[in-house]
C-alpha cells in the first residue's frame, strides 16, 4: 500500500523543487492510452469469498467489492476472438516474435531483479503456483490496464517487475478499498494520493483513475528508489509501510553492526511478506511452464485511448455517443464517483480505439447545453443552495455556475436550472452510491439493521453496542475503521438472530396495504424497494414507470406493502 504522508513517515527530503519537476512530467490527457483487452471483469461477491485465502496484505484486502463481472470485449476488440491460453514454450517462435505477440513475454524479457531461493519467497511462490484459477482471474482484470502500465514503466525506466505490483496491492481491482484507507489499483491513501497528483473530491477520485494512479505510482516509486540510493527492494518495502519505518529499521541494524538490506531488516509481518510476493510472481511469470502454470495472454497492441472531452458530460450521454453500455464506460473510467465527469476535470474519457473517431465526431457535434440533462426548479421558502444541491444529487458550485450566481443568496419564487442525471441513478451501477448500496445489501447475516450515526459515534462503540466486529462493520459499509463517520450517516449492521423457538412469534397472515410514498432526495428505485421489502419490478408495474427514468423529489409512488410486523 502506498503509505500516507499523514503517518508521519514522510521524509522532508521530498523538496518542493522535486515535486514541481515531477508534476511537469505528468501525462497529457490527450495522449492515447494503449491497453490490451479481450475481456474485462470486476470482483463479484463470489470472487470476494474465493479470494479470502489469497496471501495478500492486510492493508490491501478489498472492502468495496463492487460490480457484477461484465464482459466488455465486444466493445473493445470488435469481432476479434480472445486468444487461447498458452505457456511460454508452446509456440515455436523467436523471443522477438513472442514479445510482439503477448505482453507477458514483453514483461519477462525485461526482468532484472535477482530472485533468491529463500523460505519467505518460496512460501509465496508455492501458493501462487497452486492457484491457477486465481492467476486467471487476476489476468482477466489486468487486461484493460497492463499494456498501458508496461509502456509507462518503460518510458520512466522503471524495472518491469513493478508491472506485477498491482497484483500484490489489489489483484488489479480499481475499486479496491483497504482497512488502511487505501484505494484503487495501486492502493494510495488520501494524503499520498494528493501529493502525487491524484485529485479527490465529491465527483472524482484519482486514486481509482488508471492514468492518474499509474503516473502517481511511478513518481512515488522513483522518489523512494532515490531515497534509498537505488535499492529497489527497500523502495518497495517503503511503498508498503512508509520510508520512515524502513529507515528506522535500517538504523537499528546499523547500530548493531548487522546488514541493512531488505532481507535483514526487522519490519512488520505484512511488509516482510510484501516484497517476496512480488518476487514470487516475477519468478512465475518468468518461467510459468516450470511451475505448470499457464498465463492468460494479453495482446500487445493498443486498443483504447484517452479522449479529451473539454468539459463536464453525463456518463450516460457519453456512453451513448461511444456506442457502449453505461456500465462498460464506467468500468473503463472508474475514477468518476457520480453520474457525470467532474466539473473541474479531469476532462478525458477512456474509449475503445475502434469507437474513438466516431465518439469524437459525435461529441464535436453535441452542443455544450446538451452534455447534461436539465431541470427547471422553482425555489421554495426555506430553500438554500445546499439543500437544493442535495435534492438533485449535485454540488452547490455546479448550480451557481449554471445560473450565474455569485454569492449564496437565492429568492423564493425564482427559478433555477439544475443539471441532473440523464437516467435513473440506479442505472449508473458503478457510481459510488450504487456500489455502496450493493455492498450494504449483500446479505451477511439473518438480521439487517440500519443505524443512523449520532454525534460522538465511532465504529468501535457501535460495534460493541450491537456485538459485532468493528472491522466487519466498516467493511459492510464500504469503509475503513479509520474513516470518520458523519452525523446522520446511515450504516448497515448485519448479525445473526439469537431468538429461540420458544421466543418466536406465531406465524401471522400477511396484511398488505396500499400506500402512497413521496420520493425524497437521494431516493432511488433500489433504496425504495429495499425500504419497503418489495422489488423494483413491483414499483415499475404499480406506477407504470421504467427504472431508467429519473425519480423526482416530491414524486408520489403507489406501493403495496406488507404491514404485518408494523401492526
Amino acid at each position: 500500500m502506498a503509505e500516507s504522508v499523514e503517518s508521519s513517515c514522510y521524509s522532508s527530503k521530498l523538496s518542493a523543487k522535486s515535486i514541481k519537476n515531477d508534476y511537469m512530467k505528468y501525462i497529457s490527457f490527450s495522449i492515447a492510452v494503449a491497453i490490451s483487452l479481450a475481456g474485462c471483469q470486476t470482483t463479484s461477491s463470489k470472487s470476494e469469498q474465493s479470494l479470502a485465502n489469497v496471501p495478500v496484505n492486510s492493508t490491501s484486502e478489498t472492502l468495496a467489492q463492487t460490480a457484477t463481472p461484465i464482459d466488455i470485449s465486444h466493445a473493445l476488440s470488435g469481432d476479434t476472438a480472445a486468444p487461447s491460453k498458452v505457456t511460454d514454450d508452446e509456440h515455436q517462435l523467436s523471443d522477438k516474435a513472442l514479445t510482439e505477440q503477448d505482453v507477458w513475454h514483453r514483461i519477462r524479457s525485461q526482468f532484472t531483479f535477482h530472485i533468491p531461493e529463500n523460505r519467505r519467497l518460496v512460501a509465496q511462490r508455492n501458493w501462487y503456483a497452486k492457484n491457477q484459477r486465481y492467476l486467471d482471474r487476476v489476468a482477466n482484470r489486468a487486461q484493460p490496464y497492463m499494456h498501458y502500465i508496461v509502456e509507462q514503466l518503460e518510458a520512466a525506466n522503471i524495472p518491469m517487475e513493478i508491472a506485477l505490483l498491482p497484483i500484490v496491492e489489489s489483484a488489479f481491482d480499481p475499486f479496491a478499498y483497504s482497512h488502511g484507507r487505501a484505494s484503487g489499483m495501486w492502493q494510495f491513501v488520501p494524503g499520498t494520493g494528493t501529493r502525487f497528483g491524484m485529485k479527490q473530491n465529491w465527483w472524482y477520485d484519482g486514486r481509482r483513475d488508471i492514468i492518474a494512479s499509474t503516473q502517481g505510482a511511478i513518481k512515488y516509486l522513483k522518489y523512494l528508489n532515490k531515497f534509498f540510493d537505488g535499492d529497489w527492494l527497500l523502495a518497495l518495502a517503503a511503498y508498503n509501510s512508509g520510508e520512515g519505518r524502513v529507515r528506522r529499521a535500517m538504523r537499528n541494524n546499523a547500530r548493531k553492526n548487522i546488514p541493512t538490506d531488505f532481507w535483514s531488516l526487522d519490519l512488520p509481518k505484512e511488509t516482510r511478506a510484501y516484497v517476496p510476493k512480488l518476487l514470487a510472481l516475477a519468478d512465475i511469470v518468468k518461467r510459468p511452464s516450470h511451475f505448470n502454470i499457464s498465463l492468460q495472454p494479453i495482446e500487445n497492441k493498443s486498443v483504447i485511448s484517452a479522449i479529451d472531452i473539454g468539459s463536464q458530460i453525463d456518463l450516460a450521454k457519453a456512453a451513448e455517443l461511444a456506442d457502449m453500455t453505461l456500465e462498460e464506460l464506467q468500468h473503463l473510467n472508474p475514477g468518476f464517483n457520480r453520474w457525470a465527469t467532474a466539473p473541474k476535470g479531469p476532462h478525458y474519457l477512456v474509449i475503445p480505439n475502434e469507437k474513438a473517431d466516431n465518439f469524437k465526431q459525435k461529441l464535436a457535434n453535441l452542443s455544450k447545453q446538451d452534455r447534461l440533462a436539465w431541470q427547471r426548479y422553482r425555489i421554495k421558502q426555506g430553500d438554500s443552495l445546499g439543500t437544493i444541491a442535495q435534492k438533485f444529487n449535485t454540488e452547490i458550485g455546479v448550480i451557481k455556475q449554471a445560473n450565474n450566481i455569485r454569492g449564496t443568496q437565492i429568492r423564493a419564487g425564482k427559478h433555477l436550472l439544475i443539471p441532473v442525471a440523464a437516467q435513473s441513478l440506479d442505472s449508473y451501477t458503478l457510481s459510488k452510491a450504487q456500489r455502496l448500496a450493493k455492498k450494504q445489501n449483500y446479505r451477511r447475516g439473518s438480521e439487517k439493521i440500519t443505524y443512523t450515526v449520532k454525534s460522538g459515534d465511532n465504529f468501535w462503540d457501535i460495534s460493541r453496542k450491537y456485538k459485532v466486529n468493528y472491522r466487519q462493520l466498516a467493511k459492510w459499509n464500504g469503509m475503513s475503521p479509520r474513516d470518520p463517520l458523519k452525523l446522520g450517516q446511515k450504516l448497515v449492521i448485519w448479525r445473526n438472530s439469537k431468538t429461540t423457538k420458544l421466543e418466536q412469534k406465531p406465524v401471522e397472515q400477511a396484511i398488505v396495504r396500499n400506500i402512497t410514498y413521496k420520493v425524497r432526495r437521494g431516493d432511488s428505485f433500489a433504496r425504495i424497494a429495499d425500504k419497503f421489502n418489495v422489488t423494483i419490478s413491483d414499483i415499475e408495474r404499480w406506477n407504470r414507470l421504467n427504472r431508467k427514468k429519473y425519480l423526482q423529489p416530491g414524486q408520489l409512488l403507489k406501493l403495496s406493502v406488507d404491514v404485518t410486523n408494523a401492526i
